[in-house]
């Protein structure tokens, strides 16, 4: 059957599954578990659907969802596609700053909010745009302050006389509909609205069921923001096949709460390994020689099985034999971390360091990694299940074509690449070249036919000497050192490279009681000379095999992290480096 929307997709499904949990969730007031069917989850997108209508919100209309995960950001959503007006997400930590250039640009009247924090902010936007007029709180505990907000539950249950305007409107929607603008924030610049269609969306499904071995029998747990498009794109494709979604509407439980959910499948992106990579770590370090010997031959053996698992080579019987005692011993252990049931977890967003995505398969877990872009509608490449390269972000997805333009860069042409930014003709014009959109990233196709992405073409630094060198190489190299909790590089026009350094701060403790340093505040170990000394050996160390002109030569341990508070982080917990040099200009002058 040939679908024209997604909310036409869940009907069909509905009919399928009717009482069956389509997803799950914890009250964010009670925290109790509770569910969803497919039928309530249609009978509530419908019932917002006509709300909408009689509040006089059509096609084109441009609706904002400013929330944390929760049942009620999918039926809205649902509900905007389904009178083919388009979701625009604002990720739940977005400053009022950057909503208010969102909701100017896209002439926002409604607004769905989450919580008391993004309440605060939308009321701010109230006073200050003279577009948005409406608020729809989701949490009904928080207090609302004036006639312009009104609870969700009591706006969903208004009545209505609009069953007849619905189905009309269903039955003209087209695949070349708009469905969503999704807000890139970038590192630099102002913010750009990518739009994507029904037709981006739906293209996406299909070429996912050649590629991921996914049916309805999936649970996935919904950890990363519903605004971005990873997790989005990635929640309509489980309903495609029929899965369920354990929503959690707080991330840093993401660990406390595994085990509870239970996935089979879940997105992740690089920090996650790294965080958990690092307690595994740091609980590794408290036990014996005997238990700490035990644990590293496990992990030596799983690293052994999975060369033959990448290439889909018989597995010889002696290591065979050896492994069933490393799942028994250690592995399977390890896994429990990610719940009882995972097998997968799709990893993109950022690049992942090659020990910890080889460390991860060691253990049992298939990292799928891939490559992909807001613009590309998530997904351009990733592992296949039984054949793949560490080096690379996997093959090229079926229907997506990709090639190798100037200067390396990746391009990417196919349907489920964007139709253009927002009110940005020159913007647009810019990031295509013949229907081909330029990734901005530097990459190569390898002998075995995998994509390997490289470096981001914009990021690369060119010192004051002529050489160019790649920051994003420098931190994922020098992030493998624990302490080093968050990294900027620097060096454009400069004589050599130099870095800001956030230490983690419990460890750069452990490092002064093992010196044996006696301090009052602190913000007196990040310019201690004995814990500098330590740090330099250990980063020059990092950075035996790379040139000279590319190794960093100075560095200024920061106290504060860069975040999305202090506008040195993105929404998607990117670095803004013009943001954070020109926060830093006179530490970083002193470096040289």
């Amino acid at each position: 059957m040939t679908h024209t929307t997604i909310p036409e997709i869940i009907r069909n499904r509905t009919a399928k599954y009717q009482n069956r949990d389509i997803l799950k969730y914890r009250d964010r007031n009670s925290k109790e578990i509770k569910n969803i069917s497919w039928n309530k989850l249609t009978n509530d997108f419908t019932n917002l659907s006509k709300v909408l209508i009689s509040e006089s919100y059509t096609k084109g209309d441009n609706i904002g969802i400013f929330s944390i995960n929760c049942p009620e950001w999918t039926i809205a959503d649902l509900a905007i596609l389904n009178i083919r007006a388009v979701t625009v997400p604002f990720f739940p930590t977005a400053s009022r700053e950057q909503c208010k250039y969102i909701v100017d640009e896209s002439e926002m009247k409604l607004m769905f909010v989450g919580d008391q924090d993004q309440m605060v902010k939308a009321i701010w936007l109230l006073d200050n745009t003279k577009y948005l007029k409406q608020i729809i709180v989701f949490n009904h505990t928080v207090s609302l302050p004036n006639e312009h907000c009104m609870y969700y539950k009591d706006f969903i249950a208004k009545k209505n006389n609009a069953t007849e305007a619905l189905e009309k409107i269903q039955s003209e929607a087209q695949i070349s509909d708009l469905a969503t603008i999704l807000y890139t924030s970038g590192t630099t610049g102002e913010p750009k609205g990518v739009m994507l269609t029904n037709e981006n969306f739906l293209h996406t499904f299909p070429i996912h069921k050649q590629r991921l071995a996914l049916n309805d029998k999936d649970v996935s747990m919904a950890f990363l923001p519903l605004s971005h498009i990873f997790e989005r794109t990635w929640t309509f494709y489980l309903y495609y096949v029929g899965g369920t979604n354990f929503y959690l509407d707080n991330p840093r439980d993401v660990i406390e709460v595994l085990p509870i959910a239970n996935p089979t499948i879940m997105c992740v992106v690089p920090r996650f390994y790294e965080k958990t990579y690092e307690g595994i770590q740091t609980e590794k370090e408290k036990w014996s020689f005997i238990k700490q010997k035990i644990f590293n031959w496990s992990i030596n053996v799983g690293y052994k099985l999975s060369e033959y698992q990448k290439d889909s080579k018989k597995i010889p019987g002696l290591l065979s034999f050896k492994h069933a005692l490393a799942e028994k011993l250690v592995l399977g252990k390890l896994r429990k971390i990610l719940g009882n049931n995972i097998k997968s977890t799709p990893c993109s967003g950022a690049a992942l360091p090659m020990h910890l995505l080889k460390f991860f398969h060691a253990t049992g877990i298939f990292v799928n990694y891939g490559y992909g872009a807001t613009e590309t509608t998530a997904t351009v490449s990733c592992f296949k299940s039984d054949k793949y390269e560490f080096e690379s972000v996997g093959t090229v997805l079926p229907g997506v074509e990709v090639k190798i333009g100037d200067g390396n860069e990746i391009l990417v042409k196919g349907k489920t690449v964007f139709s253009g930014y927002y009110k940005k003709p020159e913007a647009t014009q810019e990031a295509m070249i013949d229907g081909w959109y330029k990734t901005g990233d530097e990459g190569h196709i390898s002998a075995k036919g995998n994509l390997v992405m490289t470096d981001r073409i914009k990021d690369l630094m060119k010192t004051s000497v002529g050489k160019y060198v790649s920051p994003q190489k420098l931190e994922t190299l020098l992030g493998q050192y624990s302490l080093v909790e968050q990294m900027v590089v620097v060096g454009d026009n400069k004589k050599f490279v130099t870095a800001l350094i956030v230490p983690e701060k419990e460890k750069l403790k452990d490092l002064a009681q093992v010196y044996e340093i006696k301090y009052a505040k602190y913000d007196e170990l990040l310019s201690n000379e004995q814990i500098r000394k330590h740090i330099k050996e250990r980063i020059d160390k990092l950075q035996t095999p790379l040139s000279d002109y590319e190794k960093v030569m100075n560095f200024t341990l920061l106290g504060e992290p860069f975040s999305i508070e202090n506008k040195m982080l993105t929404s998607t917990l990117k670095t803004r480096r013009r943001v954070i040099e020109e926060s830093y200009t006179s530490i970083i002058n002193a470096m040289y």
